[in-house]
């Protein structure tokens, strides 16, 4: 009986497998099956093709020099690497549909290009984050940082949280930079990896530009991540992301109320404006405790729900 089992065992073996081919050629060679890609419906099959590079590309107005295989390369891999990560990007374009009309005000009003915008998008990709090193919110700026160029940084107050204040603050330190280095490709490096590093990196290698250092793989890539958001939103069609204006996450709306004494209790606070607590925590993300203190003569503006 067992030698009969054994045999009904090898049959049916066979025949599975002679089903699972199916109509796939066997590569004899190789012994391996060449299976066809899976069909979509309509009969489509899908595709993943390269991402074509621009001939011509600038950042805040300086060329990009494309004709460099080392810099394409650089930029290739940043575009594959945000063009093929989908949900990422989507939810990105939808947020920057919020963010971006928050920013480029600010931006333009301390003379800041408005490609800078993108180098948010790199740093938090439009989130208020914290970093292992504890830089923090839209910008990822360090406490000292954030301090140095206004923002107050305490237990129930982080400016950093603030994005119309942090994007001020931003501003502040990329316009220092540029003054630095007559260039914006080198403040964005520096916003990575600080102007002393950049002005090491430019001595000891006697460059003078982004483009001919060799860096650390993280500001290595920088860079080109901005300007791979850059191409991607402007662009977003052309890189297969379609999204209806229905989509996209709407700007806020709110009201503003002036706070000039301290707040004991922000909890009941907010019912007593005819809000709660969450939806104070959510449109002023700066809050970082359930009381306000208020120095005289410094109040502090709170944003309420338009509609109540």
């Amino acid at each position: 009986m067992k030698y009969i089992l054994a045999a009904l065992f090898v049959l049916t073996t066979g025949v599975l497998a002679f089903l699972s081919l199916g109509n796939h050629p066997v590569d004899a060679a190789n012994n391996t099956v060449e299976t066809e890609s899976p069909v979509l419906s309509g009969g489509v099959q899908p595709a993943y093709p390269a991402v074509k590079m621009p001939k011509d590309l600038t950042l805040a107005g300086e060329p990009v020099p494309m004709d460099d295989q080392e810099v394409l390369e650089r930029m290739d891999r940043e575009l594959l690497v945000n063009s093929y990560w989908h949900s990422q990007t989507l939810q990105n374009l939808k947020l920057a549909n919020r963010w971006f009309p928050v920013m480029e005000p600010i931006l333009a009003k301390n003379g800041i290009p408005d490609d800078f915008k993108y180098l948010a998008v790199a740093e938090s990709n439009l989130r208020n984050v914290v970093s292992p090193a504890e830089a923090t919110g839209f910008w990822q700026l360090l406490e000292s940082t954030a301090k140095e160029n206004g923002l107050v940084v305490s237990a129930e107050v982080d400016q950093r949280y603030d994005v119309e204040r942090s994007t001020e603050a931003a501003c502040r330190y990329l316009k220092r930079a540029h003054d630095r280095y007559g260039s914006w490709t080198l403040a964005a490096a520096s916003y990575n990896m600080g102007m002393g590093g950049v002005d090491r990196k430019l001595s000891d290698q006697q460059v003078k530009n982004y483009y001919d250092l060799f860096l650390s793989t993280e500001t290595s890539r920088y860079v080109f991540r901005i300007l791979a958001f850059k191409l991607i939103y402007e662009q977003h069609e052309r890189y297969g992301f379609v999204l209806e204006e229905e989509d996209l996450y709407p700007p806020l709306e709110y009201r503003e109320i002036t706070v000039n004494a301290s707040v004991a209790d922000l909890q009941a606070f907010a019912i007593e404006q005819g809000s709660n607590y969450k939806m104070l925590r959510y449109l002023n993300p700066w809050i970082r405790s359930s009381k306000l203190t208020v120095i005289p003569g410094k109040p502090y503006t709170i944003k309420l729900p338009k509609n109540a």
